[in-house]
């Protein structure tokens, strides 16, 4: 049985490949090196990513969005998390993955649709093999670990990658999806993004276990800690932990240890929980920086590659800027259709009462 444990066990000290200055880190590690190409995707995703998420904040001060999580500081597990799955494969987001969705193709429109009060999640979870994204904490993993059992069932050979918050964590939703993923070796991977602070409580005050990767191992789920601001150690991490799980060994669970450089929404108001001088700290280990350091010295980044993707990331948010732009169009009593298969006497009266509220001031399209 202690050999089994140990087989379980997370890494003494977090997966790291890169120094803060984006050096390559002393020490030996058990992962092999992603490809120079893959590690060029994820450089030019995360500059295109971090330009989405800056127009996406700018957005909401327009009124366009009513709501948006920033994932800035977050792109190595955005990317990362998108990049090691093949396109069969399915996602499991949170709330704060739209860039990890943009990064898996979806349209940014529809990525955003519902943080803007649509009624639905705005893109076809069947045709993206990507869930709708999960405000509920921790609910997600239950779903992802049963659609992997599923898939298991079916011998289709696809696993499922759900992300979870270090707030998720403490929700029994997370646990009963580990378990239940162990037990039935289902074949899916747990990202847990801990970024430090599940809204405002510190992490100190979410768990005393060693780390949250050491959750895994109750479970008899393998487990890992990777540098969550490293973008060549979360590849390397996150694909041995797909491998492990379409190669039938069951579930995975990898912590990343990131930090979310903005507030929680742009509702939230993070100097009331946390110093400028610890968010100073964590800009230093920026993960576009660090890796386009360390491409930069192997030869595999030029100025002419970065003015490049800085270019593309520039015309990604001009688009998604003159899209969101134009109003919707909204029919209120839509509001309706959906509630009930059959719809209530207080549901009609409900009706009833809005459509006449609007003939008194609204145009014949908005009663259609």
């Amino acid at each position: 049985m202690a050999g089994r444990t140990e087989t379980l066990l997370p890494s003494a000290e977090p997966v790291r490949f890169l120094t803060d200055s984006g050096a390559a880190a002393r020490g030996r590690t058990n992962y092999p090196t992603p490809d120079p190409e893959l590690l060029r995707r994820a450089y030019r995703a995360m500059v295109v990513g971090r330009r989405f998420d800056a127009q996406a904040t700018a957005l909401t001060k327009q009124g366009r969005l009513a709501v948006y999580p920033s994932s800035r500081g977050q792109e190595a597990c955005q990317v990362g998390s998108a990049l090691v799955l093949d396109e069969n494969d399915w996602f499991f987001p949170t709330y704060r993955e739209s860039v990890a969705l943009v990064t898996r193709g979806i349209d940014p429109v529809e990525v955003l649709s519902l943080l803007r009060g649509d009624s639905h999640c705005g893109y076809d979870p069947r045709r993206h093999h990507t869930a709708p994204q999960c405000t509920p904490l921790a609910t997600q993993a239950l779903h992802a670990a049963g659609l992997a059992y599923a898939e298991r069932r079916k011998g289709t050979g696809r696993v499922a990658l759900v992300c979870v918050g270090d707030g998720g964590t403490s929700e029994g939703d997370f646990h009963e999806a580990l378990n239940f993923a162990a037990v039935f070796k289902a074949p899916v991977v747990v990202l847990v993004q801990n970024n430090r602070y599940a809204i405002s409580v510190p992490l100190e005050r979410q768990t005393a276990a060693p780390s949250l990767a050491h959750k895994g191992i109750g479970y008899g789920v393998r487990s890992e800690r990777v540098d969550g601001n490293d973008p060549v150690a979360v590849l390397a991490v996150l694909t041995a932990a797909v491998e492990h799980a379409r190669e039938g060994n069951g579930p995975f669970l990898v912590e990343a240890q990131t930090y979310r450089l903005e507030p929680h929404t742009n509702a939230d108001d993070p100097s009331r929980y946390r110093t400028e001088a610890e968010a100073e700290e964590w800009r230093r280990r920026d993960p576009i920086a660090r890796l386009e350091a360390y491409l930069r010295r192997r030869g595999h980044l030029t100025d002419t590659d970065v003015a490049a993707f800085s270019a593309e990331a520039e015309e990604f948010a001009e688009s998604l800027r003159t899209r969101m732009n134009a109003d919707p169009e909204l029919v209120p009593l839509g509001l309706f259709d959906h509630v009930y298969g059959t719809p209530t006497p207080q549901l009609d009266e409900q009706r009833a009462l809005l459509r006449a509220e609007l003939e008194t001031t609204s145009t014949p399209e908005a009663l259609s």
